[in-house]
């Protein structure tokens, strides 16, 4: 069947992703979704199907993109450390709020139960992983980190305490998430920096 005219399928994702920082699982329906972008909810019935064909599409843009939005940090910031602080800080867009970052994480939560959603779950987490792991090497090459750094080790840790700063975060409620997550990547990559080195992680 022919699809109809007018709002693109990535015009979308995008609002299903909007709203489901707003709503959380239960509360996103194609008929939210299709007020969002002001068509009938008819017209995502046609294009995904049903709820679980829209969060699969969503899911397989975000695994398409993920290599793309990992590389839009390092055209915009002259060292590799203040790319890696953007990227972070990237990966938690849309999650603002406590009420937001809660309502991605029981997304999330799906994700890890659901065999087709968590397949393409594992493909965003280790495309970030490739891309940090890929800017603290380079990194490492020009002097920002101590020489003998093992970027593979500290890639892991850096995405485990992103995870953690957001959890914190919205537990304590005091800041804003990316301070947050930049406050805490600070921590762990302040002892990797070469001692007086100028170039610490930069703030963007």
């Amino acid at each position: 069947m022919a699809r109809p005219r007018g709002v693109e399928d990535a015009v979308i994702l995008r609002a299903a992703a909007r709203v489901m920082g707003r709503v959380g699982p239960t509360g996103l329906t194609l008929a939210a979704v299709a007020g969002e972008v002001g068509l009938v909810p008819g017209t995502l019935v046609q294009r995904f199907g049903s709820k679980r064909g829209l969060l699969l599409a969503l899911a397989d843009r975000s695994a398409e993109e993920a290599g793309e939005l990992a590389a839009r940090p390092r055209t915009a910031h002259p060292s590799a450390l203040g790319a890696l602080t953007a990227l972070m800080s990237q990966t938690l867009a849309g999650m603002d709020t406590p009420e937001s970052f809660a309502h991605h994480l029981a997304f999330l939560c799906t994700d890890l139960t659901d065999p087709e959603l968590y397949e393409r779950a594992l493909a965003v987490h280790r495309a970030q992983g490739r891309a940090v792991e890929d800017l603290l090497a380079e990194a490492a090459g020009t002097g920002e980190l101590r020489a003998g750094t093992d970027v593979a080790a500290l890639a892991g840790t850096v995405q485990a305490i992103t995870a953690g700063a957001g959890l914190t975060w919205a537990v304590e409620r005091r800041g804003s998430l990316v301070e947050r997550v930049r406050r805490e990547l600070d921590a762990v990559l302040r002892p990797h920096l070469p001692a007086a080195h100028p170039n610490e992680p930069e703030e963007s």
